[in-house]
């Protein structure tokens, strides 16, 4: 193998994907990966099997807020810096390069494309955090952003500001660089699609060696764990809805079935693949998404209306003000929200950004970051105007619950301002389904991602492969769920976000290396 030090010529490496795998139960392996990667997790479930889950909590989360104490200053400039990148990138000379050559051709349209990473990167995430991030902010439930004074006409507008700056550019720039340095290794110079990959103009051939393997395991646990996460809290939020609806007890037993249920469909949508599978349920997502939210807009008009300017200005007098972590009035709402956030989005960036790069061939480097920077953007200020301004001024009106009690439970605040809305059941009942789809195509599409790391980088890995991966996300889940309840999943939480701090310097460094390939693709 050879490396041309001097123009990072990629196109001349030797490597030959697959070399380390073996064909074996029907399972494509790469070697080091699958096998550490399977065998740390299943270690971790043992230790979590025989384990304190309080004393595993209290540990891992000692060692998060430390990272987060210590780091905050990294995480912070680190976030600015990936926005000022992207952004630089698509109005440079290098914003031409097409993704995939010259003669590439995009392979999904434009909007399944754009529903696709929309409800992998943060669909859920809005419909957990659409109302309770607002009204957290406004009534002072942590602590107010900058200082202002909760319930005041300042505070609901650096509310929606603040919940902007945390769903915005910054989060989408994360995940952008990430997105655009695998899909340029993979597609522009014939590398396997994995995070590895994005490094080989700094590390050579060492790529394809115990560096690689480590930079694709850490990727591998940083992802698992992330769903199974998500799965569980996602869990908590649905069974939430459906006893809010139907006046079920909304305890474990409930929270394992929904588990159960969505790992099973979310296993038939992987064994359909991208196509039939995530593609076609992101466009369903989609549709439902946005008909929830034109009706609900419709419903409270004035509000919606007057809050979507409203959020936009917020959001931009006060993006370099939440963006600077030096002096601050709020240094504990800046740690436990802002930079929690941003070691959160890095620590899941490796899904994220793979299964962006994915489906993103054949798109121009700058119609990408228009794409994955500024359209989910905007989506999300219509998103959190609506559901976070409703919800504001249900409190200022003393309205429901919300206005009676503030926030008392961040998986129902979403469905206490949905039942003084018109037909307020209806659209819990909506919203409930709305969560457990955005969850199948966040299972789906990280096993589908998980799927081609450990089978280095192959896009297509056979099916018993994915059937497995899902498998194992759903049972981590529903495992430290029955162990240890809401304990056990915000331990892995926090072993999730701590996950953060290395893959910070990995994102930093892509951003080096993705400048190093580029410069070799422009003057062809």
């Amino acid at each position: 193998m050879g490396t041309s030090t001097d123009k990072y010529s990629i196109e001349n490496t030797d490597y030959t994907v697959g070399q380390d795998n073996v064909q074996k139960w029907g399972f494509d392996i790469h070697n080091p990966v699958f096998g550490i990667s399977a065998g740390l997790i299943i270690l971790f479930l043992i230790a979590t099997l025989v384990s304190d889950p309080e004393s595993a909590k209290s540990l891992l989360d000692g060692l998060k807020w430390d990272i987060i104490a210590q780091f905050d200053a990294l995480f912070m400039w680190s976030g600015n810096i990936f926005v000022v990148f992207c952004l630089g990138l698509a109005i440079s000379p290098w914003g031409k390069i097409r993704i995939g050559g010259r003669d590439a051709a995009a392979e999904h349209s434009t909007v399944s494309w754009l529903a696709m990473l929309f409800a992998a990167g943060m669909g859920i995430g809005l419909m957990f955090w659409g109302v309770a991030e607002p009204v957290a902010y406004f009534t002072g439930w942590y602590e107010t952003p900058l200082g202002v004074e909760a319930y005041s006409p300042e505070a609901a507008s650096m509310a929606l500001g603040a919940t902007m700056y945390h769903w915005g550019l910054h989060p989408w720039a994360i995940y952008g660089v990430v997105a655009l340095s695998l899909a340029f290794f993979a597609y522009n110079k014939g590398l396997p699609l994995s995070i590895r990959s994005a490094f080989y103009p700094i590390l050579g051939d060492h790529t394809w060696g115990w560096p690689g393997h480590i930079i694709d395991i850490l990727a591998v646990l940083a992802t698992l764990f992330g769903l199974a996460t998500s799965l569980g809290l996602g869990a908590q939020q649905a069974s939430a809805g459906i006893g809010h609806v139907f006046g079920f007890s909304a305890g474990l037993g409930l929270q394992i079935i929904v588990i159960v249920v969505v790992t099973l469909l979310a296993i038939i949508s992987v064994i359909r693949g991208l196509e039939g599978g995530v593609k076609l349920l992101s466009n369903i997502n989609m549709i439902i998404a946005f008909l929830l939210l034109a009706f609900v807009a419709l419903v409270a008009f004035a509000v919606s209306m007057g809050t979507i300017p409203q959020t936009v200005g917020a959001y931009l007098k006060n993006i370099i003000p939440l963006s600077n972590p030096h002096g601050r009035p709020d240094e504990a709402w800046l740690q436990g929200w802002t930079v929690f956030y941003w070691a959160w989005w890095i620590s899941w960036s490796p899904f994220v950004g793979m299964f962006i790069a994915r489906i993103s061939k054949g798109r121009t480097v700058r119609e990408f970051v228009t794409a994955v920077l500024l359209v989910p953007t905007a989506v999300t200020v219509i998103w959190m105007s609506v559901y976070g301004g409703i919800a504001i001024e249900q409190i200022q009106n003393g309205v429901g619950a919300l206005g009676t009690d503030g926030l008392t439970s961040v998986p129902l605040a979403m469905f206490q301002m949905f039942d003084e809305l018109p037909l307020g059941t209806i659209l819990s009942f909506i919203a409930v389904v709305l969560v457990l789809v955005f969850f199948i195509t966040s299972s789906d599409s990280g096993s589908l991602v998980i799927d081609s790391i450990t089978a280095g980088g192959k896009i297509d890995a056979p099916v018993p492969q994915r059937i497995f991966w899902a498998s194992v996300e759903g049972a981590i889940a529903a495992a430290l769920l029955w162990i240890g309840g809401t304990q056990a999943i915000e331990a892995l939480q926090a072993g999730a976000i701590s996950t953060g701090l290395p893959f910070t310097f990995v994102l930093l460094l892509m951003c080096v290396s993705l400048l190093m390939g580029m410069r070799t693709e422009i003057n062809k």
